[in-house]
């Protein structure tokens, strides 16, 4: 039986910024004023499916993705989530509908002095209690599943480093190491690659498409490599200005509608003929 994880019908999102509350409200839970980032959204994902999210930049991918984490509230039309609509729950049910989601930003917001095996393990958070959170703190609970999650992105030497320490990229890579401990049903990545060579960007997806599949989860993933998404992705959403402008089999994802959807956009690997600033949000299992 296919299980449907998510349903959007006619979405509509407003760009944070035009807005006062942290919900993406104006504070008070009413969304007017500001241009929408997401217009009259249609899109059914199930259980265990791994799809790619591609568009030129402010196309509204990172605000799509906030959105199915239950981190944005949508101005008007349909959400649900697991069956259920988030924004219709009480917070303390919101909260633990968000704990079966793992958002992972294109730029984690990793405390600087705070040691990698502590922010890998923080994914067990929703599953400690406080006392627990706090001795983890000082004498890590579980360094050896932090140092096997690190190890399959190719950071098991900076298990003890401090986050201040890492480059751009391996902090990427520590923050989705940190989704490998999560107990998540959907995973939720935003550009994993846009700091990364081609070695360790094979790496990271081939990782993260692995462990999608071995627990059964569903992976949503923003990419601005087009042609890595063509290669890796069954299903791919083309994302334009806000609104779907395709949503489609990989096999029948032409050229000529990549070309289309990245008009009057210079940017790299568009086209699988050519060579191959996100938001901070505290969600579920992961930030």
């Amino acid at each position: 039986m296919v299980t449907i994880t998510y349903r959007l019908d006619q979405l509509t999102v407003r760009h944070r910024r035009a807005s006062g509350g942290s919900d993406g409200s104006d504070g008070s839970g009413n969304h007017g004023g500001g241009a929408p980032a997401l217009h009259d959204i249609d899109l059914v994902v199930t259980r265990g499916e791994q799809l790619a999210i591609i568009g030129p930049s402010g196309a509204g991918k990172t605000t799509l993705l906030a959105t199915l984490a239950c981190a944005q509230q949508p101005a008007s039309g349909g959400f649900i989530a697991f069956g259920q609509h988030p924004w219709a729950l009480a917070p303390h049910l919101r909260h633990r509908l968000r704990a079966r989601l793992c958002l992972a930003p294109q730029t984690p917001p990793l405390p600087p002095r705070q040691r990698v095996v502590t922010a890998v393990l923080a994914a067990r958070l929703p599953q400690w209690t406080l006392w627990q959170a706090l001795v983890s703190l000082v004498k890590p609970a579980d360094p050896q599943a932090a140092f096997d999650a690190l190890c399959r992105f190719g950071l098991g030497d900076k298990l003890y480093a401090r986050v201040e320490r890492l480059s751009g990229g391996e902090r990427q890579r520590c923050a989705l190491a940190r989704l490998l401990l999560s107990s998540a049903e959907v995973l939720l990545v935003d550009e994993p690659l846009s700091a990364l060579d081609p070695t360790l960007a094979q790496l990271t997806l081939a990782t993260l498409q692995q462990e999608a599949l071995r627990r059964n989860a569903t992976l949503i993933c923003s990419l601005h490599q087009v042609d890595i998404a063509r290669a890796s992705f069954a299903r791919i959403v083309g994302l334009r200005e806000g609104r779907i402008v395709f949503d489609a089999p990989r096999e029948q994802v032409s050229d000529a509608m990549i070309a289309a959807l990245y008009q009057n956009e210079a940017i790299d690997s568009v086209l699988p003929a050519q060579h191959v600033s996100a938001e901070r949000i505290a969600i579920g299992a992961c930030f």
